[in-house]
């Protein structure tokens, strides 16, 4: 290789990004979409009825696309108004360190207990 050509780094193919499923609206026949939504979910009927109530809301996420969709198409079935959409990417200033930052008193873990000595 010579000085006037440049390596550019390969390429990777990575998985197909976390897709999320959205419930946006029961539709009509409620009791449908609250089935349709213990189906794809696997929770409680007393959840799933909460669940749908509460719509708009996420289902499910870190699914693939194909999981997303057949999802999705479960909950339409039913009547329901449902999308699935690509998860938004975390960046490290996004994520949730313990014992500092803003987030602290949100971080469901324990903030770092200082260490005494040296």
């Amino acid at each position: 290789m010579s000085d006037e050509e440049t390596a550019e780094p390969p390429t990777l193919l990575c998985d197909d990004p976390s897709h999320e499923v959205a419930l946006i609206d029961c539709g009509p026949r409620e009791t449908d979409a609250v089935l349709a939504v213990r189906k794809v979910t696997g929770l409680g009927l007393w959840h799933c009825r909460a669940l749908a109530r509460r719509a708009p809301v996420t289902l499910l996420g870190g699914l693939s696309a194909y999981r997303a969709q057949s999802a999705v198409a479960v909950l339409r079935s039913a009547g329901a108004r449902a999308e699935w959409r690509q998860e938004p990417e975390r960046t490290a200033s996004s994520l949730r360190r313990p014992g500092g930052g803003p987030d602290a008193a949100k971080s469901p873990l324990p903030a770092e207990e200082p260490r005494a000595g040296g």
